[in-house]
């Protein structure tokens, strides 16, 4: 009798705000460290536009997946 020693996976759904934010966040980090990035009025903008198209890529992936919370 063998028995199933692998416990069952668990599936999470991909948090899209968290996931662009972070990306968002490791590229200006690394265009600052790097010099590519030196005007700093540039860097508001950009942050602002990369957090709204990352937020409205979480609001159309609920609304495809479903409202379930």
């Amino acid at each position: 009798m063998a028995r199933d020693l692998e416990a069952p996976r668990r599936v999470h759904r991909t948090d899209w705000m968290a996931l662009l934010s972070g990306i968002l966040f490791v590229v200006l980090g690394i265009l600052l460290v790097t010099g590519a990035l030196t005007e700093w009025l540039v860097l508001i903008p950009v942050v602002v536009v990369g957090l709204a198209f990352a937020g409205f890529v979480a609001i159309i992936a609920r609304v495809f997946r479903g409202k379930e919370h």
